[in-house]
């Protein structure tokens, strides 16, 4: 039988979604290395134009790079397709928030990955998070490319919930995928470049919090920095590392608001390796997120050995299962208390091999084997 050519539609890298860049170079890692000789797998992703950073009275606004990012999504990257529909057999969207692009691909050769429905909350949920005519226009239309798909993976039990409950996909279409665990990512240690060494002796021996991924409203920084300045409050010489993500003007003034930019230590586009060696130091990773659609850096932390206190949230009680420790949202005091317990006496955490286990339930390896399956289903 002849290779199935399938594209994986990638992200924009320019736009630093580093979860869905991972979700992409994985697929096309282990379609490589496993099912070579079934697919062939061609990862798809055009030049990014700058536009209107280019002008120079508009260049440095964030509205200038928020309108190339629109340009490039919905005019540039659906020309580049239109262009090589006939390249491929297959076609899979790496990212729901790419699902504008579907509008340009055969319907019955289309899959995407659906990883949360934060992108059409304003369309099903307008109450809860009112958003402008176009905004809602925008949405709207890569809701109907995804829908347009003959299969969408997911990635959890609580986005098929949520998927399901506002009726945005026919259940037969639906596929679960989970997500993986990358290699560097366990109780090995790594071997850092030079320049992420570097990092590391700059962080030194003093005990820190580590929280890893972006500064977006559903991360709940304003809940981490609260829970972190009134632990420090008892541990002076406790820090935190920041990795990923930049930092919004408001969380700028509440960090300095609470006196807290001395204690803190912000790290951007590490190796994968580095991050590893900080779950692998970390006293306690935080993850404060009020919605998530997987929580990579759970299972992440947990391959690594990590003590991990986590939002108590449906889908983060299903990934981290009784790995992980787990706070209510809002409430302050339950995590300053469930710190302070963990750093007086680690043990206090759920056994060591208990959160390993639960982490080598997930693989990039079965993620694949499934989402080949599915096209090599369709071809028949």
């Amino acid at each position: 039988m002849a290779q199935l050519r399938l594209a994986i539609i990638c992200d924009y890298p320019e736009e630093n979604w580093h979860s869905m860049d991972l979700c992409a170079q994985m697929l096309f890692k282990q379609l490589q290395a496993e099912h070579a000789t079934s697919i062939q797998a061609i990862q798809v992703c055009p030049a990014f134009n700058w536009r209107c950073k280019k002008i120079p009275w508009l260049g440095k606004k964030h509205f200038a790079y928020n309108a190339d990012r629109l340009l490039n999504r919905f005019w540039d990257y659906p020309q580049h397709l239109k262009n090589r529909v006939k390249d491929f057999d297959f076609y899979h969207i790496a990212d729901h928030s790419y699902g504008q692009l579907a509008h340009v691909l055969p319907s019955e050769r289309t899959g995407v990955y659906c990883h949360d429905i934060d992108t059409f909350r304003s369309l099903v949920e307008p109450e809860q998070e009112p958003r402008p005519g176009w905004y809602q226009a925008m949405s709207r239309r890569i809701l109907l490319g995804l829908q347009s798909c003959a299969v969408v993976f997911y990635s959890t039990a609580e986005v098929r919930k949520q998927i399901e409950r506002y009726q945005l996909v026919e259940a037969s279409r639906l596929v679960h995928a989970p997500l993986g665990i990358a290699s560097e990512f366990s109780m090995t240690p790594g071997n850092a470049g030079i320049t992420d060494q570097n990092i590391l002796e700059q962080i030194g021996a003093a005990p820190f919090l580590l929280h890893v991924g972006s500064c977006i409203p559903r991360k709940r920084i304003d809940i981490l920095l609260e829970v972190f300045a009134q632990v420090r409050a008892i541990h002076p010489e406790l820090r935190l590392v920041k990795v990923s993500g930049e930092w919004t003007q408001s969380q700028q003034q509440h960090i300095a608001q609470l006196n807290l930019g001395e204690s803190i230590i912000h790290l951007q586009g590490l190796q994968r390796s580095t991050i590893a060696t900080l779950y692998q130091k970390a006293v306690v990773v935080l993850l404060t997120s009020e919605a998530e659609g997987f929580g990579l850096p759970l299972i992440e932390a947990l391959a690594c050995g990590a003590s991990v206190v986590a939002s108590d949230i449906p889908v983060l009680r299903e990934v981290g299962g009784k790995a992980a420790v787990y706070c209510p949202i809002g409430d302050m005091s339950a995590w300053v208390k469930t710190i302070e317990q963990l750093l007086v006496n680690p043990t206090n955490a759920p056994a060591l091999n208990l959160r390993v286990s639960q982490a080598q339930k997930y693989s990039w390896s079965t993620y694949t084997q499934i989402i080949a399956q599915s096209y090599l289903q369709l071809a028949d």
